[in-house]
């Protein structure tokens, strides 16, 4: 999910409320606050407080909601992993400290102690492309020894290290292992993954909830349907933009065009100027037309057993 921000550090509580219940009526199976999408490292630990208080107060239940605690800092990860589980959070997601890069010997340690003081489940968030490291497989074969660590997202973007890590479920047949890229989500879930942490269900839930549905379900021509239009999403509105920061600003931006939520970006990003704003604007309406046709009265077929 992304942060809805009205200043720096000003959270945008009336249009973090309609987002929640946008995404929630759209069908997921659970609420990833404060990762990569929702700029959580950018964000004071107050504000990250409030969200997390927010969150919970306003999902009531109805799906878990997972809190991001990564830091460069243990104890500050750790402070903000017992304020989830105060608010009523139901799970923890770590990525790897991402200023001084850990050794693979030292991550390990670093994963063991912190979980070892964790008032919640932890998944653990495989990021290379931000934190410079990985979770190699040796790491997480030892994190699979951990009850309290149960599952992995993988925004590595690389289906060799996703497939090696889908070979080591069968230490843990009980972990779950999620996919960040949605260009990625049928083809992991087709390989046997457990579903997807996407950006693009902020703006389009049914949408990735359909997609998940058939491949889980082996319906290969509704899959290849509802990837097809994901990917116009990719193609289109994440290249507005010159910069990283582009995907989050044109998630963003469509919520702001769409009246859900304010655009604003924390520092040193800034919302899109006129110019970008206006072609998403322009792109948005084929868009929604195109996923509102194809997830509009379907019923999926029955999950495969």
């Amino acid at each position: 999910m992304v942060t809805p921000l009205r200043a720096r550090d000003e959270l945008d509580v009336a249009g973090a409320e309609r987002l929640i219940e946008h995404i929630v009526n759209g069908g997921v199976s659970g609420l990833f606050i404060l990762g990569t999408t929702g700029e959580g490292p950018s964000l004071s630990y107050r504000l990250r407080r409030e969200l997390i208080t927010l969150a919970c107060r306003q999902v009531r239940g109805r799906v878990p909601v997972l809190v991001g605690i990564t830091d460069t800092a243990f104890v500050e990860s750790l402070n903000l992993a017992r304020h989830a589980a105060d608010a009523g959070a139901d799970a923890l997601v770590l990525a790897p400290p991402y200023y001084l890069p850990p050794g693979q010997p030292e991550m390990q340690e670093y994963v063991e102690h912190l979980a070892a003081e964790l008032p919640l489940p932890l998944f653990l968030y495989n990021m290379p492309g931000l934190t410079k490291v990985q979770y190699e497989m040796e790491c997480l074969r030892r994190a699979m020894d951990i009850p309290r660590i149960v599952g992995l997202k993988d925004s590595s973007n690389n289906m060799t290290y996703f497939k090696e890590a889908l070979a080591l479920l069968q230490h843990r047949p009980d972990w779950t292992l999620l996919v960040g890229p949605e260009e990625r989500l049928a083809e992991t879930v087709l390989a046997g993954g457990h579903g997807g942490v996407n950006g693009g269900a902020n703006l389009f839930p049914k949408l990735y909830v359909q997609l998940y549905q058939a491949a889980r379900a082996g319906d290969l021509p509704r899959t290849e349907l509802l990837h097809a239009q994901v990917m116009q999403i990719s193609q289109s509105l994440y290249r507005i933009g010159r910069y990283s920061s582009s995907i989050i600003k044109g998630i963003k931006c469509a919520l702001a065009c769409q009246g859900i939520c304010d655009d604003f970006m924390a520092e040193p990003f800034h919302r899109f100027r006129a110019e970008e704003r206006a072609r998403v604007e322009s792109c948005l309406p084929e868009l929604k037309a195109g996923v509102d046709k194809l997830v509009a009265n379907h019923h999926p077929a029955p999950a495969a057993a």
